[in-house]
């Protein structure tokens, strides 16, 4: 296919998906150079469109990194899988949160630690996403486990499979244990560093780097958004139903989806990982053991989701939403593509919703058209 076909079939993509500020796309291979796409804007109000510069939060796909960190410390035999977090961290961070301190690096893992998530919790929701919102909070790394110190609510036993942001906070807890070291020198060290991504950053407890400009942040207010976090008086509505949340930062998230990155940054770590530039042969199959999810079509492993996309067939990765943005990383499972989305339009917590970063991966021929850039 050629370029300009290409990149026309992909813009018609981000118009129909991109209904509100912008988004920057990166499709890759091992075989050809990355290509990159942006569409929308940075800044709404300031009209200022989405450029090669401009930098998004990547929520969840932060797991990843994490997740690659956990697989290197088993690699160097300073953790095992069947380690648990009261062999490695103080009773005070973990008490009261009900089958916390048995649960396995494994469980973290794959989300089978059978612990709520404090992303479920009600008041978390209104304190760190809406009405009762501090803009220049900094959470402390563990703040978050304050908000589910009393018996579990949602979570299954141990050992079903169950969705929950506690399991990446206590593995980021474990990390600067084990290390001595906080959690994001470790990314940085082992991976940013190692791979040179530079626009790449632990937002709330790392600078944005030189070159990079974060764009502003907007949130998707449904009425269920409205309904169930409510709305921050500091949040300036820029449509009826789209609010701007740019005074906002992510360190609520931490090691569960605070980071923010570029899509040539996502895409080149990807490939890095799928071609055991960081892990070893062991390490990936660990990574890649599958058990069922609740998600329909999706299986989970030790870091990444697996799921099989209506006619793409298998892609592997993970998917990110946070306050003010959202954002998806997968590559082909039998192929050598990647591709990364990332907009500065959040939906979490709003429902459901037909546009965003999402519907661009499971409804679009995105994917399709990565495989056909890489076989030329």
């Amino acid at each position: 296919m050629g370029d300009v076909k290409l990149r026309s079939e992909i813009d018609a993509i981000l118009r129909k998906y991109i209904t509100a500020g912008g988004a920057s796309v990166a499709l890759a291979s091992s075989q050809t150079e990355p290509l990159c796409f942006h569409t929308g804007l940075a800044d709404i109000k300031q009209s200022k469109p989405v450029e090669a510069m401009h930098l998004f939060g990547i929520g969840s796909i932060t797991k990843v990194f994490v997740a690659v960190v956990v697989l290197q410390l088993l690699e160097e035999d300073k953790l095992a899988l069947q380690d648990t977090v009261q062999e490695h961290l103080h009773q005070d961070i973990y008490r009261n949160i009900d089958d916390a301190g048995n649960a396995s690096i494994s469980q973290l893992l794959n989300h089978t630690s059978g612990i709520d998530s404090w992303e479920d919790d009600s008041a978390w929701l209104v304190d760190a996403r809406g009405a009762r919102i501090q803009l220049d909070r900094i959470w402390q790394k563990t703040e978050t486990l304050d908000h589910i110190r009393r018996p579990k609510k949602t979570a299954p036993s141990p050992g079903t499979w169950a969705y929950a942001n506690t399991n990446h906070t206590l593995l980021g807890s474990i990390i600067e244990s084990v290390t001595g070291k906080s959690a994001e020198s470790e990314i940085r060290q082992r991976i940013l560093e190692l791979l040179d991504l530079k626009l790449t950053f632990l937002d709330g407890f790392e600078s944005c780097p030189e070159g990079g400009t974060v764009a502003s942040r907007y949130h998707y207010a449904s009425q269920h958004f409205q309904n169930t976090a409510g709305v921050c008086n500091a949040f300036p509505s820029v449509r009826e139903d789209i609010i701007d949340v740019t005074g906002s930062n992510l360190s609520v998230s931490w090691m569960a989806g605070g980071m923010i990155s570029h899509p040539l940054d996502l895409v080149k770590f990807a490939l890095a990982l799928r071609t055991g530039r960081l892990l070893k042969p062991s390490s990936m199959a660990l990574m890649h053991d599958f058990v069922s999810s609740a998600l329909p079509g999706h299986e989970m492993g030790r870091g990444n989701f697996r799921q099989i996309i209506p006619g793409q067939g298998a892609w592997i990765g993970h998917s990110g939403g946070v306050l003010g943005f959202s954002a998806q990383l997968w590559w082909k499972e039998d192929g050598g593509c990647v591709v990364c989305v990332l907009a500065n339009v959040g939906t979490v917590n709003a429902g459901k919703v037909d546009f965003g970063t999402s519907p661009i991966v499971q409804r679009s021929n995105l994917p399709g058209l990565a495989y056909d850039l890489v076989k030329g």
